[in-house]
């Protein structure tokens, strides 16, 4: 996700561990630097942070210490967050020390990068012998869990973080980002990578305002050179994490757009959360994930790369007003669940 979990903690990586330690349990967290900063050993939070710097000139540096904070420390559990190498990590230290391994994913990695199948490989055998997976929705889960025979599965769903996801004034949260007051903003957050498709909602967007003048698009996140962003729209750029709950109050709607693909079908976009928590209506691309998601919600939506499909739903959420969509997950509930998955799985004689 391009982000240090280090300066700014978030998400499944961070909220998961921390209440497991508020709840008694010791829990490290196992870093790799990709920036190849200073290396980091520390306790905060409850957890034990260890953080490796990734060098080409010792590219082992990482498995090491992996090696010697499992004889120091002992864990009842390894689990392998965030990417495919820290999941086939995970399994095979745990093999080699005894334990037990656990291994999490938000989205289909193997749709990271289709071409390293020898990757794929050992990521699926990884799988297949793990004490337990997790996964962000149950698309996921299965996809994950085809070569278990019914060994221990769990979805643990993604949630907004604490940090200011709620309901806030509309009008005071524009002024604070210098946003006009007489508009209908259409949001859409993250990338504009052409991958996602994001094009759909230009043109969604360009057909809603022959009809709505008053309506602009209200775009956060980085942005793509091959993709071009419509000049009428307003482009935050990338926002610090703690304004994001503004930006999203800001919003009368938010869109979640994404294709139909290895990526897009296995994908619970956090946004979605986020939006959720603060009561926005939303209107998203249909993919198996994004319909579990919202399945007392299906009228939010749209065929993917469906322009007028996209356009009507807008038309209707802007009329609509906020939504309460009742409780949303939160990492408090979805930390329960993960402990009592690793609780259910340990084996007692």
């Amino acid at each position: 996700m391009s982000r240090d979990l280090v300066t700014s903690p978030y998400g499944r990586f961070f909220y998961l561990p921390k209440f497991l330690a508020e709840r008694g349990h010791q829990v490290c967290l196992m870093l790799l630097d990709y920036e190849n900063g200073e290396p980091l050993d520390l306790y905060r939070d409850g957890i034990h942070w260890i953080s490796v710097p990734l060098s080409l000139r010792d590219p082992a540096a990482y498995v090491r210490s992996l090696q010697q904070l499992c004889r120091s420390f002992r864990p009842d559990w390894i689990t392998g967050f965030s990417d495919t190498y820290y999941g086939i990590l995970a399994e095979r230290y745990a093999q080699k020390f005894a334990t037990r391994s656990c291994i999490d994913a938000y989205d289909n990695y193997e749709s990271y990068m289709p071409w390293m199948k020898p990757l794929h490989l050992l990521w699926r055998r990884a799988l297949s012998r793990a004490d337990l997976v997790t996964a962000a929705g149950p698309n996921l889960l299965h996809l994950m869990s085809r070569r278990r025979n019914g060994k221990a599965a769990c979805v643990v769903p993604m949630s907004a973080d604490p940090m200011g996801f709620t309901p806030m004034d509309r009008d005071a949260c524009r002024q604070k980002l210098n946003l006009p007051h007489d508009r209908k903003f259409v949001g859409y957050c993250g990338s504009t990578h052409r991958n996602r498709g994001v094009e759909v909602l230009f043109d969604a967007c360009e057909m809603l305002q022959e009809r709505y003048p008053g309506v602009s698009l209200l775009i956060s996140g980085r942005s793509w050179k091959d993709v071009a962003i419509p000049e009428s729209a307003f482009h935050l750029g990338y926002v610090p994490d703690e304004q994001m709950p503004l930006v999203l109050n800001s919003m009368d709607v938010l869109t979640v757009i994404n294709r139909a693909s290895k990526f897009g079908n296995y994908s619970y976009p956090v946004k979605l959360y986020e939006a959720m928590s603060c009561n926005i209506p939303v209107v998203v691309t249909e993919t198996p994930a994004t319909s579990w998601i919202l399945e007392n919600y299906n009228d939010c939506l749209i065929p993917p790369s469906d322009a007028s499909a996209l356009c009507a739903s807008l038309e209707q959420s802007l009329e609509r007003g906020r939504v309460n969509y009742g409780k949303v997950p939160d990492w408090q509930s979805g930390c329960t669940l993960f402990e009592k998955a690793l609780l259910e799985s340990v084996q007692i004689p």
